[in-house]
């Protein structure tokens, strides 16, 4: 039974680990509800369409980096340490973020514009590759006895919250800024703010303390040795990237890309797409905790069975109905029906993902197999509906898409296993 002092002293570290989440994922996506406004600022190519997927192409390029950020920075933290780790990725994402808040736009500086937002956006990719892994880690090594689940849906649930700020921040701009002038510098200012909140939160990760388990550990492997040890366990990685899979496709559907899908496939006004993403955000932020929780009671594999079955049997049902009758009010049913899917998964995943990989290397396979699932899927989203939708002329294609990594993901949860310590049961409160 914990103290006052304790509790509330993990309620801090809760804080400080996922305030630096919050902006990592705000920073990543900040760059996809803007995409079309960075397409004509750096993309001009005389063709709306070319210049969108040359935007979502260069969005698309930052998950590619994952996997290297995932492996380098993960083995990195079972190394060093999780504490200077996550300082480590978040001081790497504000210098993409940065760079693509400060470059002038193509008219000024020509190639050398993309080029740059093209390497702000792969230092972006290279840090996020392992701010998930590396808070999920964290968290589930901090929790307190049965509530590992609870605990790890944190790192998500501080993603939320960078969604629904960075909405509400949408939302506003594009009400008190005319349209001419959002697309000529307004979407920067989401950005810039981004940079301006860094310092606070690398001052609050400074003062994390190590966790117990990586301090008692007697042998931290060197890089060489990581690999070794993630090379002989790689069927586990392969799990973990196909579990993660529906998290990261579903995540990304109605986060990242409802902006681009809302105005430019349903022709919904752009402040209706941010409402909808804001709402969106606030159903996530309450489904994960829950999906947590009763990951602790009822364990983590019959939800992992449960849901990626009602994606497969719903997703493009809902979708084909959403383009049949589009409104804004029936955008809104469908995404938060994906949402609770996305959110309850989510909550018995992570702590799985931590769960099934080898101690040694939890941080880096983790990483790995979380950032590869990510640029194969959830980063590749965007592009892929807009590629999808435009071959094939149906609009309800989002929905197929996300049913091949449901698939995946029901796979995995059939035959993973898992590795990490059973926890004890709850203390009494």
């Amino acid at each position: 039974m914990l103290t006052p002092e304790q509790r509330r002293e993990k309620i801090w570290d809760v804080v400080r680990v996922a305030s630096g989440n919050f902006l990592e994922m705000y920073d990543f996506f900040v760059y996809g509800y803007f995409a079309v406004y960075i397409a004509t600022t750096f993309f001009p190519t005389g063709n709306a369409f070319t210049s969108l997927m040359l935007s979502l192409g260069t969005f698309a390029a930052g998950f590619l980096m994952r996997p290297l950020g995932g492996l380098i920075l993960g083995s990195y933290i079972d190394r060093k340490g999780r504490r200077i780790g996550l300082i480590v990725t978040l001081s790497l994402m504000a210098v993409g973020t940065l760079t693509i808040a400060l470059t002038p736009g193509y008219d000024r500086i020509g190639l050398i514009a993309p080029v740059l937002v093209l390497a702000g956006r792969l230092v972006q990719g290279f840090s996020a590759g392992c701010e998930l892994g590396g808070v999920s880690v964290y968290l589930a090594e901090i929790a307190t006895p049965g509530h590992r689940g609870f605990f790890c849906s944190f790192q998500s649930a501080s993603q939320q919250v960078a969604v629904v700020f960075a909405s509400l921040l949408g939302v506003m701009l594009n009400s008190i800024i005319p349209a001419e002038q959002m697309a000529a510098w307004g979407w920067r200012i989401p950005l810039l703010i981004g940079c301006l909140i860094a310092p606070l939160i690398l001052y609050l990760r400074s003062s994390l303390k190590e966790t117990e388990e990586f301090q008692s550990r007697k042998h931290h492997p060197s890089a060489s040795e990581a690999l070794r040890i993630i090379g002989r366990n790689w069927a586990v990685v392969v799990e973990g990237v196909m579990l993660s899979s529906l998290t990261t496709t579903t995540f990304y559907l109605i986060t990242a890309y409802t902006p681009t899908f809302a105005n430019q496939v349903l022709h919904l006004a752009p402040r209706d797409s941010l409402i909808v993403t804001l709402c969106v955000g606030f159903s996530n932020l309450f489904w994960l905790p829950v999906g947590g929780a009763i990951s602790d009671r009822v364990g983590r594999r019959p939800m992992l069975i449960a849901l990626p079955v009602a994606a497969i049997l719903t997703a493009y049902p809902a979708m084909s109905w959403l383009v049949s009758n589009t409104s804004f009010g029936n955008l809104l049913i469908v995404q938060l029906w994906l949402s609770f899917i996305f959110g309850t998964y989510n909550g018995a995943m992570i702590p799985f993902m931590a769960e099934i990989m080898p101690p040694q290397v939890r941080t880096a396979g983790f990483s790995l197999a979380y950032a590869c699932a990510t640029a194969l899927f959830g980063g590749m989203t965007p592009l892929v509906c807009t590629y999808l939708i435009h071959a094939t002329g149906n609009p309800a294609m989002p929905g197929a898409w996300l049913t091949a990594p449901a698939l995946l993901a029901l796979l995995s949860a059939l035959r993973a296993h898992v590795r990490m310590p059973a926890e004890p049961a709850a203390a009494p409160a």
